[in-house]
């Protein structure tokens, strides 16, 4: 049999991170059994190269290492080099990630890790230059001196038994389900003694989040980089709406505002980029994500509920259109990411000089003022010293409208209209003058189960036809990753393939059927469609099935049938998106709603409880989880509309309402309507939050349930929230 490591076998790969580095002298080879059976046939370590396409580090250390003859004749002869595409196998990356901030204090791409021929990790870190500087280790010099000590056997016994401790490490940080178990659902469906976290679990998040709130430059943490925490903004927000505190609610719009006045903001084009180096939100990580865009819309659009505020509406409205416009499959799904890197450099898509926003707006078919090149660089921060690399500017609201008003003597509404006018044209000018960022075009499950909430948020707040978008992208996922019992990971189209014949790969992860499944019930919520319902809880069945561990108490990231890594991750924490284990806990929590007899309330609290000790000593990295166990505490709130078509006054007052964590949950004015509907899904009966709510009169009927008590049937919506409420 030939060696496979004889050549660089990337270029059979669909996914566009490998495929970049197919044309590399480095013999790479994907993560397979091949691979792995070769380094143990050649007795060298494994190096794994973990990264993902819009990664500008990743980017960087291939021009400089991975392009290099010198490093690939040590990688190709000392090692069997393998290529991971983090978005493709998240859990490789979590484990692996797991060891690198366990042993370096700190994670991120690219992630360079040093393996045994058995998968366990003995060197670690993440970008290394190929040469040493800066009191960094130049990655050639690393890779011949592990390279030497793998060859003397006493060195080799050194690193063997540093992975074997390493190793451990990880398995107890991944694995661990705390010093006790949690419950274990009994035979009869009931979950044995113990419990989730009390309700004071939010109040110490609360308190932490405040703690950490850079109080001058918004967000969290005070010196850079700046990361959206989308978690920490959601549990600040609720924590006003319970308590009516101002102090969670003021270091959520200052977080809000930082982040659409700064340069993580697309201000000409709508959307967010991954991250901003600085504290001051100024110069952004140009990369584009669909998970970040997602979350930060819905966000957006609840603080809009919230506060009533339009300047968050439109945030919401325009990173949807981003979505819509620059992530869209063209039957419907949505694309990962947008690189950070296009044209000569990082950024160049999206920077200006003085002279670029004036060359825009004289070439644009408009007729602009003249002193509108300077009224937009005074709005934005442009000027000749510029902020970014060459003297160019990320753009920021840096001037309010009602200055600049005062200023150039203008009323704010002439200025507003001037500036709407002005973006157009720099829109316009660099869509059709700049080379666009490349784009990854794979179709992720998980991810666009975030999307879909997004656009569910949008028909909740924006406009009902948003759902339609939303339902598009579902379509698209379950024709083309639901096998009717399994999801897949990802589809993609390689060149040459027909639209929606693309390659197909990989078992769904933990968080692709949280997400999705959550996806699903927003539909629901907001378009009253049962089919969505229905596909949430067949994505719910599914997570129980193969997912949930009662021995351990516990849902793992990886289902219970997949590849046997050295460890097997769970996900209570949050990272770059939430909790996968946190999202799942809550949709069976709300699918328990519509399945009593199917043990999905059961299973959440068990793993809830195993994880109690965790969420209690460190709410604040555990804030899915967290407001999950606030949600088993404090039980569901309820609201039944018994229509055939929700009312437009009544999608008005839901428009204008903030209520975390309702389950919206439409059905049929009639019983007979119902018991249809039950038939169709597989229910043995007509469940609790649909029976006996039927439409009184002939006419739309409102219920609102909280602590297993409803108000009166009501045709009036508000009324029925107020009741709700206290009010």
């Amino acid at each position: 049999m030939s060696d496979p490591t004889a050549r660089n076998r990337l270029d059979e790969e669909a996914s566009p991170y490998l495929r970049q580095h197919a044309d590399n002298p480095v013999h790479w080879q994907p993560w397979d059994d091949d691979a792995l059976a070769a380094a143990r046939e050649r007795d060298v370590p494994v190096f794994l190269s973990v990264g993902y396409a819009a990664c500008h580090w990743c980017h960087v250390m291939e021009e400089e290492s991975f392009e290099d003859e010198a490093v690939a004749d040590v990688l190709n002869d000392e090692f069997v080099p393998v290529k991971v595409d983090r978005e493709e196998r998240p859990d490789l990356d979590r484990v692996y990630q797991t060891v690198n901030q366990l042993v370096n204090g700190r994670g991120g791409w690219p992630l360079s890790v040093w393996l045994t021929p058995e998968g366990k990790p003995f060197y670690v870190g993440t970008y290394f230059p190929r040469d040493g500087r800066q009191g960094m280790p130049g990655f050639l010099e690393v890779c011949r001196n592990i390279a030497n000590s793998w060859n003397d056997p006493d060195q080799r016994a050194d690193m063997e038994e540093r992975a074997e401790q390493w190793t451990a490490a990880a398995r107890d940080e991944l694995e661990s389900t705390g010093d006790t178990p949690g419950e274990s659902v009994a035979d009869d469906g009931a979950a044995a003694a113990g419990g989730p976290p009390d309700a004071d679990v939010l109040s110490d998040a609360v308190t932490a989040a405040l703690r950490s709130a850079d109080r001058e430059h918004g967000g969290f943490g005070r010196q850079g980089p700046k990361f959206p925490q989308v978690g920490r903004i959601d549990l600040l927000m609720q924590a006003y709406a319970r308590s009516g505190r101002e102090e969670p609610l003021n270091v959520a719009v200052e977080t809000l505002d930082a982040m659409a006045d700064g340069g993580l903001y697309d201000q000409v084009g709508g959307g967010f980029h991954r991250y901003c180096t600085d504290r001051e939100w100024v110069v952004p990580h140009f990369e584009k994500m669909l998970y970040d865009n997602a979350e930060l819309a819905r966000v957006f659009l609840d603080a809009h509920r919230l506060l009533g505020r339009p300047k968050y509406a439109t945030v919401g409205q325009e990173t949807l259109a981003f979505l819509d416009r620059e992530l869209a499959h063209p039957e419907g799904g949505f694309y990962g990411t947008l690189d950070a890197d296009s044209g000569e450099g990082e950024g160049e898509f999206y920077v200006w000089t003085p002279d670029s926003v004036a060359e825009a707006l004289a070439a644009a078919d408009h007729e602009f003022e003249a002193d509108d090149a300077e009224l937009v660089c005074d709005r934005f921060g442009v000027d000749s010293a510029g902020n970014f690399e060459g003297g160019t500017t990320v753009l920021t609201r840096a001037t309010p409208v009602p200055e600049l008003a005062a200023e150039y003597d203008l009323s704010v509404e002439t200025v507003r209209e001037r500036l709407m006018h002005a973006r157009t044209a720099l829109f316009d000018h660099r869509e059709s003058t700049r080379e666009r960022p490349p784009r990854d075009e794979k179709v992720l499950a998980g991810w666009n189960g975030l999307a879909i909430s997004a656009f569910a948020a949008g028909a909740r707040t924006l406009d009902a036809g948003y759902a339609d978008r939303g339902a598009e992208a579902l379509g698209f996922v379950r024709e083309h990753l639901w096998d009717g019992d399994r999801l897949s990971r990802r589809y993609i189209e390689r060149d040459g393939d027909a639209v929606g014949e693309g390659e197909v790969k990989g078992n769904g992860y933990l968080e692709d059927y949280a997400y999705l499944g959550r996806a699903a019930l927003d539909l629901y919520g907001v378009t009253g469609d049962v089919d969505h319902l229905g596909f949430a809880l067949d994505l719910g069945r599914t997570i129980v099935e193969a997912f949930y561990e009662a021995d351990d108490g516990t849902l793992y990231s990886t289902p219970s049938d997949a590849e046997d890594l050295v460890v097997r991750p769970q996900e209570p924490t949050d990272a770059s998106t939430p909790s996968s284990l946190g999202v799942a806990t809550r949709l069976l929590l709300d699918l328990d709603l519509f399945a009593p007899d199917e043990e999905f309330d059961a299973v959440a609290r068990d793993a809830l409880a195993t994880h109690a000790d965790g969420v209690t000593a460190s709410p604040l990295e555990h804030v899915t989880l967290a407001l999950a166990a606030a949600r088993a505490e404090s039980g569901p709130f309820e609201l039944t509309l018994a229509c055939e078509e929700v009312p437009a006054e009544w999608r008005d007052t839901l428009a204008s309402r903030y209520l975390p964590g309702a389950v919206v949950a439409q059905r049929p004015p009639t019983a007979e309507g119902v018991a249809d509907w039950a038939d169709d899904l597989g229910l043995a009966e007509v469940p609790p939050i649909w029976r006996d709510r039927d439409a009184r009169d002939g006419t739309p009927t409102a219920y609102a349930c909280r602590d297993f008590t409803c108000s009166p049937p009501n045709h009036d919506l508000r009324a029925a929230l107020e009741w709700a409420a206290g009010e």
